[in-house]
């Protein structure tokens, strides 16, 4: 972990952009920073970050949030472009939807990155993320190394999202060979718009109403993942299946610690934000701004930096998560003991499938 920290903060140093700016002056320096929602404890963080690493590069960042609308998205754009700014983040709610938004800056002559999320079939300056292909990776080897055999139900994101196709990508490169020699066989598979937990709950419910046979979830993020250990909870099955999930949220960290969820892929926010941000802040300045990759969006080969994600159980926990400071060792035990879903531990596993 240490040399990990050492190769990410060199990377955020190499390319936030830390000298004085040569061209307009800091002051007038604006950047529209538009949320697909605010409403998950991520994106907050997101925000946070982003902005403190802009101020101390002496730029404005004005802030909105969609509220998971692609319409009010667009019209929020709109209105930041029209009161003058130099460059445009946005975290998109539909990733086609976006597209307008970019030509609509592109008129006005502004730059856009498109944050952790790629807008397809547009004209992005950049695209800052995590390597979305890998974490599916990390999230079925984990649940294929906790279950091998048995009976799964894929939990994907958003459909409008690019990064759930993405991810699913991953997951798919590791579960097809299981698939495919036997081991285990799909039998559920559904996306979840907006990667709403209630939405995610209810899926799941109606699942285990067809059958409780199930030996994991591979649930796309830890909104999925609370969706879906809500409902094994009702069925008395939390801490028998495997779920999976994606941003260390603090309640996926107490249910891992609990055993109701086996594991989340951590994508440590503070480098990605500030990148983004001393990156946004060049684009704005008219200085060059350098990628390390590039992924094609439908129309372009778009400038990339993407950072490696993390695989995240409970015996990792306290040296990744909590050592980097994301949650406090005090936050994510203090009332993980109380979620226990069962008397022994660890919970017996359910009956593999025939």
């Amino acid at each position: 972990m240490r040399r990990l920290g050492v190769v990410l903060a060199a990377l955020v140093a190499a390319s936030c952009g830390g000298s004085q700016p040569t061209g307009r002056p800091a002051d007038r320096t604006r950047i529209g920073l538009v949320f697909d929602t605010l409403r998950e404890e991520r994106w907050e963080r997101d925000r946070d970050l982003f902005v403190d690493r802009a101020r101390e590069l002496g730029a404005e960042v004005v802030v909105r949030s969609a509220d998971g609308d692609a319409g009010r998205q667009q019209a929020l754009a709109s209105e930041l472009l029209a009161g003058g700014i130099d460059v445009l983040v946005i975290v998109p709610t539909d990733l086609h939807r976006a597209g307008d938004i970019v030509r609509e800056a592109a008129a006005r002559g502004v730059p856009v990155v498109s944050y952790d999320r790629l807008i397809r079939d547009a004209d992005v300056a950049l695209y800052v993320s995590f390597d979305s292909v890998k974490v599916g990776r990390m999230q079925a080897e984990a649940l294929l190394d906790a279950r091998p055999t048995g009976r799964y139900v894929l939990l994907g994101g958003s459909p409008t999202d690019n990064n759930a196709r993405l991810v699913r990508a991953g997951q798919m490169a590791v579960l097809q060979p299981a698939i495919d020699a036997g081991r285990i066989r799909i039998v559920a598979d559904y996306w979840v718009p907006g990667w709403d937990p209630v939405r995610a709950e209810e899926t799941m419910r109606d699942v285990l109403r067809r059958t409780r046979n199930i030996q994991a979830v591979v649930a796309s993020n830890d909104s999925t993942a609370s969706g879906a250990v809500a409902a094994l909870t009702a069925a008395r099955l939390a801490g028998r299946v495997a779920v999976s999930g994606q941003d260390a949220d603090l309640a996926a960290c107490r249910r891992i610690v609990a055993g109701t969820q086996t594991m989340t892929v951590y994508k440590p926010l503070r480098p990605l934000a500030r990148m983004a941000a001393g990156a946004a802040v060049n684009l704005a300045r008219g200085e060059n701004v350098d990628s390390l990759v590039t992924v094609h969006n439908g129309l372009k080969d778009v400038p990339a930096r993407l950072l490696d994600p993390i695989a995240v159980d409970r015996t990792n926990l306290d040296v990744t998560v909590i050592a980097d400071g994301y949650h406090s060792r005090d936050e994510v035990y203090q009332s993980a003991r109380q979620e226990l879903p069962c008397p022994e531990s660890p919970c017996p596993s359910s009956t593999p499938a025939r």
